[in-house]
């Protein structure tokens, strides 16, 4: 692994567990074991180095969900995408999402960051609108708005339950809210079936 990829992971460790006021280079430069001149050559700002910590976890997301988009239903594409989170908060490899540890951050966030946060939540609505359109269509969810306002509602509960799940210490109330809002996605009919 780079010297540079390394100093990336450091800071998305410190930014998901302390946010990106709450960590200067000297933690990364402890961390990776190099001298903050090694740090300022790669990211000559801490900006620089938090966006590409941001740049390279939207790509993946990108990636997962084209990945996700092309091989499974609308139904599994939520289920995985907020059973990737369950496993991360429960396991604390991501125990909180970056952008969403530095969206709540925002208004004190370079405007490049803060720039590149909002993009991975633009990005992200996308995906869930386009999954929840194609999931109403087959019939598969039942929508209470549009599939935009369904898509920011998802975005907010899956984020919600991360924060949730960290001011109780308790992994398992993540996936609790979740289950609470996947359910909410199933027809009325469905649902009424499944009581039954």
């Amino acid at each position: 692994m780079t010297t540079q990829q390394k100093l990336i992971d450091s800071a998305r460790h410190l930014i998901q567990t302390r946010g990106y006021n709450g960590f200067s280079y000297a933690d990364v430069a402890e961390e990776v074991q190099v001298r903050k001149a090694s740090i300022h050559h790669h990211f000559p700002a801490k900006s620089d180095l938090a966006r590409a910590v941001v740049e390279q976890s939207h790509a993946v997301i990108l990636e997962q969900t084209r990945t996700l988009s092309g091989a499974f239903e609308p139904e599994e594409q939520l289920h995985m995408y907020t059973g990737y989170w369950e496993r991360c908060i429960a396991d604390a490899s991501a125990p909180f999402c970056v952008a969403g540890m530095l969206a709540s951050e925002l208004p004190t966030l370079p405007a490049d960051l803060a720039d590149a946060v909002r993009m991975h939540f633009r990005d992200l609505s996308n995906w869930l609108e386009i999954v929840l359109t194609k999931g109403a269509q087959m019939g598969r969810f039942e929508l209470q708005g549009s599939a935009r306002q369904e898509a920011e509602a998802f975005m907010a509960m899956v984020y919600g339950a991360m924060l949730a799940a960290r001011a109780y210490g308790d992994p398992k109330v993540f996936a609790d809210i979740v289950a609470s809002g996947l359910k909410r996605l199933v027809p009325s009919d469905a649902r009424k079936s499944q009581q039954a």
